[in-house]
């Protein structure tokens, strides 16, 4: 009996000690070759139009078993790529968030639109923080035709004309940085062809301002403009009205009656006295 269970305990021992060594084992042989790869990811967010540089690119510390279609494995094939689609921290870099190779501003445009620059200043310009990626709406101060000909300070007139446009680039520089403003001499906005021919009138008989919107407001503004009456509240002037007269109906006209000169004579009958003319 004791040796029966001396037995069982013995085998009990052999196989715990076999567990053992398989399990040290597997942990000291080195891990089987992975067929993932480990992809180009950027390491910052990279705002629209912005060209890529090393600092913003790494490869990813995680193996993709299936890598993004488009993905790169390379760092220094992307250096000075302009980004097409905003990248956000550790997102894989693809072809598709990449603008064509040496295809600059052009690329960033949407299909069937303009882009189209017009001069501002410091002010005009919403003081530098109209930046790529920001809507604005394009106001036109400029002077309504009168009826007449005539010029008067109660024609001027200040009205939106373009609303929700996308900016481009400002100057030279299609990047974005929201909280470094930049005071510039121009801005490039993307407008449809209609767009532009209104943009480019209104900038030939006006002057032009920018009023920068929330990117996330899509409401349409309709406005009639402001003018001076408007501006200072003066309450409109009222024409008197101009009542016109029936003309009378026209007289006849009637003849003077001309008295001619006749002889009389009175006539003596009985008791009955009578005038005769002739």
């Amino acid at each position: 009996m004791k040796n029966k269970r001396a037995i069982v305990m013995l085998g009990l021992a052999v196989l715990f000690g076999l567990a053992a060594v398989a399990v040290a084992w597997r942990y000291l042989l080195p891990p089987p070759p992975s067929s993932g790869k480990r992809v180009v990811v950027a390491t910052v967010a990279v705002a629209q139009g912005k060209p890529l540089t090393a600092d913003m690119l790494k490869l990813s510390d995680k193996i993709f078993e299936h890598p993004p279609e488009g993905s790169y494995f390379d760092t220094e094939k992307l250096l000075s790529r302009v980004v097409k689609d905003a990248l956000a921290a550790g997102d894989p870099v693809t072809e598709a968030k990449l603008a064509a190779r040496d295809a600059g501003l052009s690329s960033l445009i949407g299909k069937g639109n303009r882009a189209i620059t017009v001069r501002v200043n410091d002010v005009i310009g919403v003081a530098g923080f109209a930046l790529p990626g920001n809507y604005v709406d394009v106001i036109v101060s400029t002077q309504k035709d009168a009826p007449n000909g005539e010029r008067s300070t109660e024609l001027n007139v200040s009205k939106i004309v373009l609303e929700r446009i996308l900016v481009l680039a400002v100057a030279q520089d299609v990047g974005r940085d929201e909280s470094k403003p930049r005071v510039v001499n121009a801005v490039t906005l993307e407008v449809t062809p209609a767009q532009a021919e209104h943009l480019d009138l209104a900038r030939s008989v006006g002057t032009l301002s920018l009023a920068l919107r929330n990117q996330l407001d899509n409401s349409d503004v309709h406005s009639d403009g402001a003018t001076k009456r408007t501006l200072l509240q003066e309450p409109a002037l009222i024409k008197p009205a101009v009542v016109v007269m029936p003309k009378a109906p026209a007289r006849p006209t009637t003849r003077p009656v001309v008295l001619v000169k006749r002889n009389c004579v009175g006539v003596l009958n009985g008791v009955n006295v009578s005038q005769e003319c002739f």
